[in-house]
């Protein structure tokens, strides 16, 4: 073979060699980028699979967990926050078993800070009372502000005496009127519920000197619910009597605001 045969047969040769280094590493390379890509593929799916599962995770946990419940509130949670029963004798806090389809009020006149007449009506188990700083009228054209306090126990109507000054609700209360009371319409204690809830409480007292019809309309005005004491137009409205000037005595024990002052029962709320 001449030089010039083997230089071509070894170019030749060295030619192939170096091809295939070249193809090789190309698939080399190649495949590495396959590799790589679907790698990041493979992770970025696994990724969003993960983030999904674990989203859905927390929503059943979420669904599963209980809702937290609202503080249990009774009717006469506020009257009780205000009274500490193991250093008072007023009566605690407590709605009675249902007695009777008969509803009762009653009215205390009582000179606190300020004379006023607390004027309560059973519904619900309860005393829903207002604070009359004029006392009803029989007068169907006056319009006596009623200022909503808390609902007060039943046990409570019974009560006249003295509170000692300084005290909660310091001051002489009388026994000043009570009885029965009633819906207008018939309707029953659902529809004072529904009167009272809707801020126009339309009802007929049978008292000793409060008789006859009476509404209750709440104002629109914002804080501690302001209502109106009405007297309604019927056989014993009477423009021309003043019956808190004529009325000073207690209906259960005949005595006057001083006698009571003086008297020997005394209720400490306080002690």
């Amino acid at each position: 073979m001449t030089k010039r045969g083997a230089k071509g047969a070894s170019g030749t040769a060295a030619t192939k060699r170096s091809a295939g280094a070249a193809t090789r590493r190309s698939a080399g390379a190649a495949t590495k980028r396959s590799a790589g890509t679907s790698t990041k593929r493979g992770s970025g799916a696994s990724a969003k699979r993960s983030a999904k599962t674990a989203a859905k995770g927390s929503a059943v946990r979420t669904a599963k967990r209980p809702a937290k419940r609202a503080p249990k509130t009774t009717p006469l949670t506020e009257y009780n926050a205000k009274r500490d029963f193991t250093r008072t004798v007023e009566p605690a806090g407590k709605v009675p078993k249902p007695r009777g389809k008969t509803l009762h009020f009653v009215i205390q006149k009582h000179a606190a800070s300020h004379l006023h007449y607390d004027f309560r009506l059973e519904l619900d188990g309860v005393m829903k009372s207002w604070a009359v700083p004029k006392g009803p009228s029989l007068d169907p054209a006056v319009r006596r502000l009623a200022m909503e306090v808390e609902d007060h126990p039943i046990a409570y109507n019974t009560f006249e005496g003295t509170i000692p000054q300084g005290e909660y609700g310091g001051g002489t209360v009388m026994l000043w009127d009570r009885g029965t009371y009633e819906a207008d319409d018939d309707g029953g204690a659902a529809s004072l519920r529904s009167g009272y809830e809707k801020g126009e409480l339309r009802f007929v007292m049978h008292g000793k000197r409060l008789r006859g019809g009476f509404v209750l309309t709440r104002r629109r005005r914002p804080g501690r619910p302001q209502w109106l004491l009405i007297k309604r137009r019927d056989a014993y409205a009477d423009p021309e009597r003043d019956v808190t000037t004529e009325e000073t005595t207690s209906i259960a024990t005949r005595r006057t605001m001083e006698q009571i002052a003086s008297g020997r029962r005394v209720w400490h709320s306080d002690r």
